[in-house]
């Protein structure tokens, strides 16, 4: 959570560069993603010198003997001028060695080559280093904020209709999707590569160091891929990931939807938050996406595209925007029919206005499918949200206990008194129910209590039977056909009988409270 102190600090560096000659937005933005980037090369240099001491291993560090002098602890002590002429030195300075990381023909040392310092004056490098030092950036969602704030003034956070998606957005679609050591996982609008991070960060938590290790070639080549077509965007996300401990991430330099991405049948699983307002010129679209929907509209393209991307049975969850769930155009309405018909639609979670917040008020929806290519749709799951932990004015001011909105994904660990407080919590926060009720509906426990449809049954178990020590008593004795609540099923006869409508509106029942 960035707290107003957080960003006086970004400010006030901002105001550095600026008095400093330096006003182009996307140069500071990128001159600060690169002294970051070497503050936490040597974090991760520290932290990998503590674990290889502690447990008496070896481990292959990142500076050579030569290269100490570009470690941050020892550039913070170097003289103003001397330290300046390292980070200028074009031949054996700093940047040549921040170009040389990753094997020589990865993507990352790709986009890096174009890596080049750009403050002129010594003092304004001491000055900027200083303030930074300052910055706690010890907490990785702390770190994340702070990029997503420093990439909010690239043109008040959006450019074409993309806006950045908050972390704990994030993190639900990921901890839904639950991505699996073998995954091959894509964005396919990469931007920071915020998704594909978080997927690494729930990997680094869900297996244990062996297993990692023996499946190190996989996590550092293939796991982690995504197309990016703007050259800032392509090394801020090349370098996010390489920090994060993939080495070589696969993010392309090329327009998604265009005939220049020629990928199919490549991923098991797309996390992604495409572009909302975005056209393509009709001549330069893949042919295969004009075939499930005609359109020049980049929100239906995008979702065109996952299914080609997918291998059968690749699973994804997308945000949309809501127009796509209603559109009554005929390109809106084949590709929900694509979806619904053709292969398998789990999810429609409703996210409230504010979301996107101060960036926009745009009303957006999480899809979840499976590609099957032979249908499979029954009962889809809508969830209204209402509430996401934080206020839906400008200021997203966070209204629930920090650790809990920060710890809301791992409940299995909770103990009952702070699963109890998150039930209190609930108008407030609904991410933990909505992450609960979804594992519970793909669980072998659903169908134990439940009719198809949702309606509760009447049951003569023990209770650990059920599930009710696995999920939250509330979402075991939930009433899934009341289409009063928050929370219901919808089979897929009425959605074809509503030309394929998505909007939660078209199924919710309103309860008006009249005088009795």
């Amino acid at each position: 959570m960035i707290t107003g102190e957080i960003k006086s600090q970004i400010d006030a560096i901002w105001n550095t560069f600026w008095t400093g000659g330096i006003s182009n937005t996307i140069t500071i933005v990128e001159q600060l993603t690169y002294l970051i980037f070497i503050k936490d090369l040597d974090e991760t240099e520290t932290r990998n010198e503590r674990m290889a001491k502690r447990l008496d291993k070896e481990f292959t560090p990142i500076f050579g003997p030569d290269q100490q002098d570009f470690r941050w602890k020892n550039l913070k002590e170097i003289d103003v001028q001397a330290r300046h002429s390292i980070f200028t030195n074009s031949v054996d300075g700093i940047f040549p060695f921040i170009r040389s990381l990753g094997s020589e023909k990865s993507l990352f040392s790709t986009y890096m080559k174009d890596a080049s310092f750009g403050i002129n004056k010594a003092a304004t490098l001491d000055q900027v280093m200083e303030k930074l030092e300052r910055l706690d950036m010890s907490n990785q969602d702390i770190k994340g904020d702070i990029y997503e704030y420093l990439l909010s003034k690239l043109e008040g956070g959006g450019t074409a209709g993309q806006f950045r998606t908050p972390r704990h957005i994030i993190k639900l679609m990921v901890e839904m999707m639950q991505p699996k050591l073998e995954d091959t996982i894509c964005d396919p609008s990469a931007g920071t590569a915020g998704f594909l991070v978080a997927a690494k960060e729930y990997i680094d938590k869900h297996y244990d160091i062996t297993e990692l290790d023996r499946n190190k070639e996989h996590i550092n080549k293939h796991m982690f891929n995504g197309t990016e077509f703007d050259a800032t965007m392509l090394r801020i996300a090349s370098m996010n990931l390489f920090l994060h401990g993939v080495e070589e991430p696969n993010i392309v330099d090329v327009d998604a939807v265009s005939k220049d991405n020629e990928v199919s049948d490549a991923y098991t699983l797309v996390l992604a938050n495409p572009p909302f307002k975005g056209t393509i010129d009709k001549e330069s679209i893949a042919p295969g996406l004009s075939n499930v929907t005609k359109t020049t509209k980049t929100e239906l393209l995008f979702l065109a595209l996952m299914l080609r991307q997918l291998k059968k049975g690749g699973r994804a969850a997308a945000i949309v925007p809501d127009g796509v769930l209603f559109g009554s155009g005929k390109a809106f309405k084949s590709i929900r029919s694509e979806i619904v018909n053709n292969h398998k639609l789990e999810a429609v979670i409703s996210l409230p206005s504010g979301v996107f917040k101060p960036y926009s008020g745009v009303s957006t929806a999480i899809l979840i499918f499976t590609k099957t290519d032979n249908g499979g749709t029954d009962h889809v799951w809508f969830y209204d949200m209402k509430a996401d932990g934080k206020s839906l004015d400008d200021k997203r001011n966070l209204l629930v206990d920090e650790e809990a909105f920060n710890n809301f994904a791992f409940s299995k660990a909770l103990t009952q008194e702070e699963l109890d407080a998150l039930a209190k919590d609930h108008d407030k926060f609904n991410l933990p129910q909505i992450l609960d009720q979804y594992h519970y509906l793909k669980s072998d426990y659903w169908g134990k209590m439940h009719t198809q449809e949702g309606e509760l049954l009447h049951v003569n178990d023990i209770p650990k039977n059920l599930g009710f020590d696995h999920f939250m008593e509330s979402t075991c004795t939930h009433n899934y056909a009341d289409r009063t609540s928050q929370s219901f099923l919808v089979p897929i006869e009425e959605i074809k009988e509503n030309d394929w409508d998505l909007s939660i509106n078209r199924y919710k029942e309103i309860v008006y409270e009249g005088n009795s």
